[in-house]
């Protein structure tokens, strides 16, 4: 490992930092955009199909692309490729062409980009940081994100006041550009093995051979499910919660404001809380820790009377929150071999994107028929259970354990 790995994970984070700066100031300003323009529901899903179904359907490739080329190199290729639609897309407006569609095909490619990302970021910071470091580091990050999804929502809705869209979308081309240029000219890393070698085996190879590394390997398998399951659960608490406040308590700005405020100041609380303990020295627990507190935390929201009380529990759902997504990050990059890291993370990240959307096909339907609070009681409850199934799982609390990577199971 490199001596001078803390000057490289303060760079690669910062460059990070800066790129979801600007991406979070345009994701917002376009959600924004298709919700003042049209006022349509239709609309607006169409908009999150095209920002998640690219993600879903590249991410095992991508998972790929980490393990047989140059990780920075893919991070620095996917961010330039956002800025260049993001670009593409401000002199369009400026030129008068405002089409809704343009703004689908953007959200699509900057999918396309997110998914190229992700396994790759996953896989590449275990070749810059300690492996005893990899919880502090990856719940740092959280951290920062969290505080980024915090602030970019509120400045992107005070720009769009102040400002025409244009101006944050060239913003977006600004701090990639900037994120990009550090990575390329102050963080300098040996590419890892794998891309050094020669590829002996063809594309579709390297991707059949992380399915079976997969299938070779029952804990991952497990992982994989308890995380589909525990991600496909928690998408009523994640998406319906606003249409039960306006419903339940009122459809005051303000009162949606709060909780997302709350929501991601426990998620900043959550991340510094793990960054400083590191959570328990088995991962299972501690990802076992999070989905009780969740699953109480979300009956809770659908019982709680009172608008205070719901936005302490909403703040408490989001320090439990890192609890669990830094856990799990960590034990792949602890446990799985890194020839493998890319493909694993993107499966995972496919798991990821993929099952709080399909939860909402569910029950965003569900949502007009019955009581959002009973939903909440529902999928609160089944988070409960689910935790001590966790804790259960034998194979699981194994693979959590600080030990050398699981041997091979057939």
């Amino acid at each position: 490992m490199n001596k001078d790995w803390k000057k490289n994970i303060i760079l690669f984070l910062a460059s990070q930092t800066i790129s979801l700066f600007g991406s979070s100031l345009v994701q917002y300003a376009i959600m924004w955009h298709i919700t003042l323009t049209t006022q349509s529901g239709v609309m607006m899903t169409i908009a999150i199909i095209c920002g998640f179904l690219p993600t879903l359907f590249l991410s095992p490739f991508a998972g790929v692309w980490a393990d047989r080329y140059n990780r920075k190199t893919l991070i620095m290729l996917s961010d330039t490729l956002i800025a260049l639609s993001t670009l593409i897309l401000a002199i369009f407006f400026l030129m008068g062409y405002g089409s809704l569609w343009l703004l689908f095909v953007t959200s699509a490619i900057r999918a396309l980009g997110a998914a190229i990302q992700i396994p790759a970021i996953g896989a590449f910071l275990p070749q810059i940081v300690p492996e005893d470091k990899l919880t502090k580091v990856n719940a740092t990050n959280g951290s920062i994100q969290a505080m980024v999804m915090l602030v970019s929502p509120m400045l992107s809705g005070a720009l769009l006041t102040m400002t025409t869209i244009e101006t944050i979308f060239f913003i977006d081309v600004v701090t990639a550009a900037i994120a990009v240029s550090v990575l390329f000219l102050f963080l300098h890393v040996p590419v890892h093995a794998k891309a050094q070698a020669k590829q002996t085996t063809s594309y579709f190879g390297d991707m059949y051979e992380g399915f079976t590394y997969i299938k070779n390997h029952a804990y991952i398998k497990r992982f994989f499910l308890f995380c589909a399951f525990f991600f496909f659960l928690v998408a009523p608490v994640a998406f319906l919660t606003p249409l039960q406040v306006t419903r339940s308590f009122g459809n005051d700005v303000w009162r949606l404001t709060a909780i997302e405020i709350t929501f991601s100041i426990g998620m900043m609380v959550g991340g510094a809380i793990m960054a400083s303990w590191g959570g328990f020295k088995n991962r299972i627990h501690s990802m076992t820790l999070s989905m009780l507190v969740t699953g109480a935390c979300t009956f809770a929201l659908g019982v709680i009377p009172i608008f205070w009380i719901y936005l302490i529990i909403m703040g408490l759902v989001g320090i439990t929150m890192p609890l669990f997504n830094t856990p799990s990050t960590v034990l792949i990059q602890e446990k799985v071999e890194a020839d493998f890291l890319g493909r694993i993370f993107g499966v995972f990240g496919m798991i990821a994107s993929s099952m709080m959307p399909l939860g909402m096909l569910l029950f965003g339907p569900i949502a007009d028929i019955i009581k959002i609070e009973w939903l909440l009681m529902g999928t609160g409850l089944l988070l409960f259970i689910q935790g001590f199934f966790l804790l259960g799982n034998k194979v699981l609390l194994e693979a959590g354990k600080p030990t050398s990577k699981p041997e091979l199971i057939d």
